[in-house]
């Protein structure tokens, strides 16, 4: 089994290479001078959007091959600046809603200033569209990644997830809408969670599963932030951003539906031939279970 990352947050099995091997190392390296320094995690998350406007700015000019490779330094600064605000704030027990709320922002925010940057310069209708499906496409496809990391990384811990609450049947149809996408691992996921809580001893199962799901969730950490900074630079270099918003609409769809599916087959499979006992290794090969 592969040995935790030091800052003890995210498992190294399921981690984007270039995270493992660039980002996350070199936000270790600027941990120590950060904290010295007295430099507050909001700091930098704040510090993290500017480098992104900066390279919004950048692509704005994509058909300048200096201006993107700009672009592209500007935005893996932004990305090892996004990695190091957790650190600090886990190294200085900072952590806030405000810190949260600064760190998805610059998250979502950054990309959306890049696709409203390019599309300006583009200026037809037709790049528009584009830009505003793919938007879409990957304000979806990071809500299901997360939730999938998130699942991921509670169940190997032997926890099982609490009963879902779900928005009333008079709640606005746009939550009720969003729920139904966002919820919908969460409701295929409930077999599992039951057999995990049902467990005598649940981690001997989450090691079980750990070790199914992490081809499934290596899939899926191809919808990392990485992978889309350098799409976007290829694309603009090759001459034409539509091509990295086609890739979003298309081939990063197609790799969120396949990972979730993946993701669901590992479930099924364990609940199919686990039942919990006592004593033992914790469970045993049994006919497929049912909920009771």
């Amino acid at each position: 089994m592969t040995a935790p990352p030091p800052d003890g947050s995210r498992d190294r099995r399921i981690e984007d290479p270039t995270n493992l091997w660039l980002i996350h190392p070199a936000a270790r390296a600027l941990l120590a001078p950060a904290v010295a320094a007295g430099i507050s995690a909001n700091a930098v998350s704040l510090a993290g959007l500017a480098l992104g406007i900066g390279a919004a700015l950048c692509y704005a000019h994509w058909t300048s091959a200096v201006e993107v490779l700009l672009g592209f330094a500007l935005s893996v600064a932004w990305l090892i600046a996004d990695g190091l605000d957790g650190m600090v704030a886990r190294a200085t027990g900072t952590a806030s809603p405000l810190g949260r709320f600064l760190d998805g922002l610059c998250d979502h925010g950054v990309f959306i200033l890049i696709y409203v940057a390019m599309a300006l310069s583009i200026g037809t209708g037709e790049g528009w569209m584009l830009a505003v499906l793919a938007g879409a496409a990957h304000i979806g496809q990071s809500s299901l990644y997360e939730g999938e990391r998130a699942r991921f990384h509670r169940r190997v811990r032997g926890v099982a997830a609490p009963t879902p609450v779900y928005p009333s049947a008079d709640a606005p149809l746009l939550m009720r809408g969003y729920d139904r996408l966002a919820g919908a691992p969460d409701r295929l996921g409930l077999p599992f969670e039951r057999l995990l809580a049902r467990q005598p001893r649940p981690l001997v199962l989450a090691t079980r599963y750990a070790r199914r799901a992490v081809p499934a969730m290596r899939v899926q950490s191809l919808l990392s932030a990485n992978v889309r900074v350098a799409l976007i630079a290829i694309a603009c270099l090759a001459g034409n951003p539509r091509i990295f918003w086609w890739a979003e609409i298309v081939a990063l769809s197609a790799v969120t539906a396949v990972g979730l599916a993946l993701h669901r087959r590992v479930e099924h499979g364990l609940v199919s031939s686990t039942s919990p006992i006592r004593g033992g290794d914790g469970f045993s090969p049994a006919l497929p279970t049912r909920d009771r």
